[in-house]
């Protein structure tokens, strides 16, 4: 009880924050109040975890083994689902507003960028987190891409071919809906290659995401973790519905006919490949709400965290005021 009056009033604080910001700017405010009034509406948001996502979920710290993440739990956020609704609308605004000063760097020569990857069995909810979490981010400046089986055009190419033809341009966000580890899970899964060749691939994957951060693009990956039973009523759910159909590929219950193979590649994934520069986080994820505000969380500080100004003006005031008011 106390956890929840905790984070109502902490969450009300921050929408007071947040509604401080929007008069700053009507007011015309400084820019550096403006940053100011930002930062202390993300910090406020923060505070509502009792242990941050950023290390509680971490893969090499506040977590070692895959098999440990229950699906239903709800680490570090203790407390209701209509609060962890409030969270994500509120978070939503400010991702909103640091998208907009990333892009409009972006525009002015900075060459710093996101890449987020999304991974986790089928029905994990990715495509729900895209819509939930960035519903008031601005389109431009926003790339989502979802992998599937490579094409024949992709399988000509080395595996990162199609991965670098969808990163993030300066001052944009990607987001990939699986991603280059589909490379290296499922020939581990399925035996499609040999070991040395796909395990290869692990030092090629660290190489390509540690030249990313040097040049500017900060790099969040994440995976969800459904349970076997939360799994099995998405699929009931979308076998019920008949405009969720398309939903639906028999190939889903082969790979969850293959499970315990999947969780092991996946934990090898993580040991290999989380690093201090483009770490892993395991994100339970029966329920949806918290694994959207999970992400919400990890990816506003990581904006926040890139401490970005607004571009000066590089024209001359006076001139354009003369020519405009002709």
């Amino acid at each position: 009880m106390g956890d929840t009056r905790y984070i109502s009033n902490t969450l009300k604080s921050a929408s007071d924050s947040s509604r401080g910001l929007d008069k700053a700017i009507k007011r015309r405010k400084s820019l550096q109040r403006r940053l100011e009034l930002a930062s202390e509406t993300s910090e406020r948001l923060s505070s509502v975890w009792s242990k941050h996502p950023s290390t509680r979920l971490r893969f090499g710290q506040g977590v070692t083994d895959l098999a440990d993440v229950k699906g239903p739990s709800t680490p570090g956020f203790h407390a209701t689902r209509d609060e962890g609704e409030r969270f994500i609308a509120l978070s939503a605004t400010e991702i909103a507003r640091y998208q907009e000063l990333l892009y409009a760097n972006g525009a002015h020569g900075s060459n710093r960028r996101l890449l987020i990857v999304l991974q986790g069995m089928d029905a994990s909810g990715k495509g729900g987190i895209v819509r939930h979490v960035f519903r008031q981010v601005n389109p431009m400046g926003i790339h989502y891409h979802g992998f599937g089986r490579p094409t024949d055009e992709e399988a000509s190419h080395d595996f990162l071919w199609r991965i670098r033809r969808e990163l993030p341009a300066d001052g944009w966000m990607s987001i990939f809906d699986r991603s280059h580890y589909e490379d290296v899970v499922m020939p581990n899964v399925y035996r499609s290659m040999e070991e040395d060749a796909w395990r290869r691939r692990y030092d090629v994957i660290r190489r390509f995401e540690k030249e990313l951060v040097a040049d500017g693009c900060a790099v969040v990956k994440i995976f969800l973790v459904v349970s076997r039973e939360a799994q099995r009523k998405q699929f009931l759910e979308r076998l019920d519905d008949p405009t969720k159909y398309w939903k639906f590929d028999v190939s889903d219950l082969e790979a969850r006919d293959r499970w315990d193979d999947y969780m092991a590649a996946w934990q090898d994934v993580f040991e290999n490949t989380s690093t201090d520069y483009a770490p892993w986080y395991i994100v339970p994820a029966d329920n949806r709400w918290y694994s959207r505000a999970v992400v919400s969380e990890l990816l506003r500080v990581t904006l926040k965290s890139m401490e970005l100004s607004w571009p000066e003006a590089e024209f001359d005031f006076d001139e354009a005021r003369r020519r405009l008011a002709s």
